[in-house]
């Protein structure tokens, strides 16, 4: 954590930390690299609705949450 982050700026650390430890590769939707994990977490990723805060992908399928 760096000093003077805003709320968002320090759950998306600690949301980027987690998915670190649990396996994912976080990567930039304008520079995903599908080889780097089975499992990627894509930033800012374009849906219907607007960007997703992450979305996650498995073994080059999508993880859905309900």
């Amino acid at each position: 954590m760096t000093v003077n982050q805003n709320p968002e700026q320090i759950a998306r650390d600690t949301i980027d930390r987690k998915l670190i430890e649990s396996g994912f590769a976080i990567q930039d939707r304008k520079h995903i690299d599908w080889r780097a994990s089975p499992g990627i977490a894509v930033k800012e990723y374009p849906i219907d609705v607007g960007p997703a805060d992450y979305v996650l992908f498995v073994d080059l399928g999508t993880c859905r949450g309900y």
